[in-house]
């Protein structure tokens, strides 16, 4: 028979039944459902994805307390090194079927596909009762963004956002140091990402039709996304560079850049963002991401912190360079200048560059006496998410944390597609109150047959 009960959170299901193991040891889909691990035992995983950045996670998981029970890719040449490190292991085109197949068997999936899938995989995983951990950015469309974030919170499952550097030490000492006053309130807030995403100069490539490689499924590598012919422009890692299947720099990067402020500020939500575009092309860009650009997000007053503004710098696009930084020193590629009434702070992104007061003989005087670390050390990103599966505490960027931290960024890649608008935005009534084309932009369209 069927079980229809009801999934129960798994903190409250552990207070229920912690008396149970004094006096029997049964095995844990008997004794706790979907989604209990008894801390004791290894947390068997399910990866949809195994090449490229799913690779990545999955060799950072080796080691660690984890089974490796089922993978899937459906390009097989990308996962092929994966694959071959796991000769054993079942492998899979259709992550619907692997899932199916091993619903009794996992514990927790990884997703770590292109961001267009993100949302119906790990969708499929929550409503499993399956613990999640998926790359940056959690969904490929605000509407995604938000039902994945309340599913995960409905269901009680252990999730952690693959933004690594949540858990370095340089973004705990950012955060100590703001809110011990180094620079005093903060209102200005300069990110940057170099590079570009833009293919316009390849559109004219589209019109190719050549023929899908056998190791690829593309018809499951489209996933939800309305059907189009392959190109080999498409992946197996330029995706990002197409806007129905990637969310451009800002997507892949922002959740990385933004994290430190978002968390030692408490930014939340924006309440107006603005795009400048540079040569703004409206059919182009439909298909593809502008070459240089910025956004700017207002936040409001958070209790005592006073409204902030945050630009975000794209492609080419450089924030103005700080009065304090020395000469000989330059703005990180990647990372944020972060302006105080008292003084600004600099830091590179993902653990690549420092946390630097400017001038250096200030961050010096500063040192002296440093503030004590009252922030808890993370044990590693996949750590804390493998810890939070067995029922410690919540992983730093689990998706109440990275969810709205997603929309920031997605907000922005609405505002481009409609540059030169200020976009007002309210995040509890989850709509845009002045413009029905960001709101018509808000969802995207799935192909029959998938849904979240």
């Amino acid at each position: 028979m069927q079980d229809t009960t009801p999934l129960m959170p798994r903190r409250r299901f552990l207070a229920q039944t912690a008396g149970l193991a004094a006096f029997s040891i049964v095995p844990r889909h008997v004794l706790g459902g979907h989604g209990y691990v008894p801390p004791s035992e290894k947390v068997n995983i399910a990866c949809i994805g195994a090449g490229g950045m799913a690779r990545a996670d999955i060799q950072q998981l080796r080691g660690l307390d984890v089974n490796i029970v089922a993978l899937c890719d459906v390009d097989e040449a990308h996962a092929a090194e994966t694959f071959a490190e796991h000769p054993d292991t079942p492998k899979y085109r259709d992550f619907r079927r692997m899932l199916d197949t091993h619903d009794n068997d996992i514990d927790a999936v990884l997703v770590a596909t292109p961001d267009h899938f993100h949302a119906v995989a790990t969708m499929a995983a929550i409503q499993r009762g399956k613990h999640v951990y998926c790359e940056k950015p959690l969904a490929h469309s605000l509407y995604e963004v938000r039902k994945v974030t309340e599913a995960a919170r409905q269901y009680g499952v252990a999730t952690q956002l693959g933004n690594q550097g949540h858990s370095y030490e340089t973004i705990r000492l950012f955060c100590e140091w703001i809110w011990d006053g180094a620079i005093g309130p903060v209102r200005e807030v300069h990110a940057c990402c170099d590079g570009s995403y833009s293919t316009i100069r390849r559109l004219d490539r589209l019109k190719e039709t050549p023929a899908v490689p056998p190791t690829l499924d593309w018809n499951q590598w489209l996933g939800p996304a309305p059907w189009r012919a392959y190109n080999s422009m498409y992946l197996p890692g330029s995706w990002r560079s197409w806007t129905r299947f990637g969310t451009g720099k800002i997507g892949d990067w922002l959740c990385h850049i933004v994290d430190p402020v978002f968390w030692a500020l408490h930014l939340g939500a924006p309440t107006t963002i603005e795009a400048t575009v540079t040569d703004y092309d409206p059919v182009a860009h439909a298909e593809t991401f502008p070459a240089a650009f910025t956004v700017r997000y207002s936040f409001p007053a958070r209790g005592a912190m006073p409204p902030v503004t945050l630009t975000w710098f794209d492609g080419d696009m450089r924030p103005p360079r700080p009065l304090a930084l020395e000469a000989d020193r330059r703005i990180p590629d990647k990372g944020a200048v972060v302006l105080g009434d008292k003084g600004t702070m600099m830091y590179g992104s993902h653990g690549a560059g420092a946390v630097a007061i400017l001038p250096q003989t200030r961050m010096q005087t500063y040192l002296e006496n440093r503030p004590e670390k009252i922030l808890k050390r993370s044990p590693g990103h996949h750590q804390e998410w493998l810890d939070a599966c067995k029922g410690g505490p919540a992983a730093g960027s689990n998706f109440d944390y990275g969810g709205p931290l997603t929309e920031i960024a997605l907000l922005g890649v609405i505002a481009i597609k409609l540059p030169g608008q200020t976009l007002q935005w309210d995040a509890t009534r989850f709509e845009f109150t002045n413009s029905p084309e960001a709101n018509a932009l808000m969802r995207d369209p799935y192909r029959a047959g998938w849904s979240l």
